[in-house]
């Protein structure tokens, strides 16, 4: 919400067009504060001028602010910086008058793109009785606010400074896995949990993960909660992803999310692990030919390119070999094939330069 338009005060205009060398402090500008936070210049005045003030002068801000315009600040572009000021520095009372105010709106101003970042302060400051109401509120309405694009901001925040025992929404999480983990913004939460939370309390988020794997790696964004546990967990939660991605390689590959799920298996396996993955394209079942297949692919062709890269020894030589192959009579194929040709130019380009060798 930014500020509301209209007049500007005489003492505004001689503040926003006025002498420059004058030094404004809250006694200035006492009687129009309200109108003085909606304004950038006039908000970060007020915020320099609260971290000097004494207590009486920042009774009289608060006293302009509360009750009637807390909430006209709360959700204005520069006003809730004020607000949040004073979650910094304002006395027990004003605190809890605050705290109390945005207990009654926090899913509304959790929604907000203003007053989140006020929500989130407050929780810095805020009693644990007073968090944990607000937290059970939260959890209550937790799916709007952790698929929400200012919501899941303040769920992150929790997760960022809260002790685990006392987010009792992580078994939310776990119960409804796919739905937060297959959301733009949920799988932003669920990657936040699994990278501040210890082991004994994100497991049964991972738990729920693994449960679902087959059909987070093919999700828009569940495929990111998949790379993230290859890229970042332990190794018994890599290996587990990596044993969804065995034997369904090529199959995966081809999927536009998954694709970038395999590419992480392949990188982030353990030596003797991606040889056994990359097997389902160096020694193929009879009749089967995954590498021409992952050549004209869209997708599959990039994670042939990172089994170039990262496969080693005697399976390195045989998988160049058959790519090498495959690319052959693709070259003296019609027109029709162009694409393919074009896609596979990358295959080709690693083959020189790793493998430098005759094309005849």
């Amino acid at each position: 919400m930014a500020s509301p338009v209209s007049a500007r005060s005489a003492l505004m205009e001689s503040f926003r067009n006025g002498n420059r060398d004058k030094q404004w402090t809250l006694q200035d500008i006492f009687g129009h504060i309200v109108e003085f936070s909606g304004d950038q210049n006039g908000s970060r005045l007020i915020q320099q001028q609260l971290e000097v003030a004494n207590e009486e002068d920042r009774q009289r801000v608060f006293d302009e602010i509360v009750p009637e315009k807390t909430d006209q600040l709360v959700q204005d572009v520069f006003g809730n910086y004020v607000i949040q000021k004073f979650f910094e520095l304002g006395s027990p009372s004003q605190k809890d008058f605050l705290s109390q105010a945005l207990e009654t709106n926090v899913i509304k101003y959790s929604l907000q793109i203003y007053a989140c970042r006020v929500v989130q302060k407050a929780f810095e400051y805020m009693p644990e009785e007073q968090q944990d109401r607000l937290i059970s509120t939260i959890e209550e309405n937790f799916l709007l606010c952790v698929k929400d694009e200012h919501g899941n901001h303040v769920i992150q925040k929790l997760v960022e400074t809260m002790l685990p025992e006392r987010l009792t929404f992580l078994q939310f999480i776990s119960n409804n896995i796919c739905e937060v983990a297959t959301n733009s913004n949920g799988c932003r939460v669920l990657q936040k949990c699994l990278m501040k939370l210890s082991n004994q309390h994100s497991r049964p988020l991972l738990d729920a993960i693994h449960r679902q794997a087959n059909t987070l790696m093919r999700d828009q964004y569940g495929n990111y909660v998949m790379q993230f546990i290859l890229q970042h967990g332990q190794e018994q939660d890599r290996a587990l992803a990596i044993g969804r991605v065995r034997g369904s390689l090529v199959r995966l590959s081809k999927n536009q999310y998954a694709s970038h799920v395999c590419e992480k298996a392949i990188v982030h396996s353990a030596p003797e692990v991606r040889h056994i993955l990359l097997e389902e394209l160096a020694n193929p079942r009879p009749g089967e030919n995954p590498i021409l297949v992952m050549i004209k692919d869209d997708y599959a062709n990039y994670v042939l390119q990172k089994a170039l890269t990262e496969s080693e020894g005697e399976q390195k030589e045989v998988l160049y070999q058959r790519v090498k192959t495959a690319l052959i009579p693709l070259r003296r194929m019609t027109t029709s094939y162009n694409k393919q040709l074009i896609k596979s130019q990358s295959i080709k380009t690693y083959i020189f330069i790793h493998h430098i060798d005759s094309w005849t």
